[in-house]
C-alpha cells in the first residue's frame, strides 16, 4: 500500500487557452473602464448639457473607472501570479499604464479646481490613450503561441 504522506501530487494543468484570457482580462479592464469616457467627452464638451443631464453623464464618466480601480487590484493579483511567466508580465504592463494613467490624472487635477470642461478633457485623453494601447496589448497576445502549463503543489508541514 502507498504511504498517502511521502505521495506526490500528481500535476495540475492550466491550459493555454485559461492563460490567454487571463493576460487578457486587465486590458480589458481598462477598455471597459474608460471607453465611457472616450464616447461621452466630446458629446459633454460639444453639446454642453445642463442640470441633471449634465449630472448623470458625468457620472457615467465617472463611476466606471473608479470602479475599475478597485477590482483591479484584485484581477492584478490573480493574474500577476500566475503559473504561466507570459501572462503575469501582460498583466502588469496593462496595469502599469492604468495606475500611471490615472496617477498622472490625480495630481494634475488637483490644479482644475471645479473646471468640469478640463476633467472632462482630461477623461477623453485618457481613454485616447489608454484604449488604443491596449487593443495593441490584446492583439499582442492574440498573436502569441501560448503553451499548457503544470503545476506541481507542494505541502509543507
Amino acid at each position: 500500500m502507498p504511504d498517502p504522506i511521502n505521495a506526490t501530487p500528481a500535476p495540475q494543468q492550466v491550459s493555454a487557452r485559461s492563460a490567454k484570457l487571463s493576460a487578457s482580462l486587465f486590458n480589458y479592464g481598462n477598455i471597459a473602464a474608460v471607453a465611457p469616457g472616450l464616447v461621452l467627452a466630446p458629446y459633454i464638451l460639444l453639446a454642453q448639457p445642463t442640470g441633471m443631464s449634465m449630472i448623470l453623464l458625468f457620472v457615467l464618466m465617472m463611476v466606471p473607472p473608479i470602479l475599475w480601480f478597485g477590482v483591479s487590484m484584485v484581477v492584478y493579483a490573480l493574474a500577476r501570479h500566475h503559473p504561466d511567466p507570459q501572462d503575469g508580465h501582460f498583466t502588469q504592463q496593462a496595469a502599469y499604464r492604468f495606475y500611471g494613467m490615472f496617477g498622472l490624472v490625480i495630481p494634475v487635477g488637483t490644479f482644475y479646481g471645479t473646471d468640469w470642461r478640463l476633467w472632462i478633457l482630461t477623461g477623453g485623453i485618457v481613454a485616447a490613450i489608454l484604449i488604443p494601447w491596449s487593443l495593441l496589448d490584446l492583439r499582442r497576445i492574440g498573436r502569441m503561441h501560448w503553451q499548457d502549463t503544470f503545476v506541481t503543489e507542494e505541502h509543507h508541514a
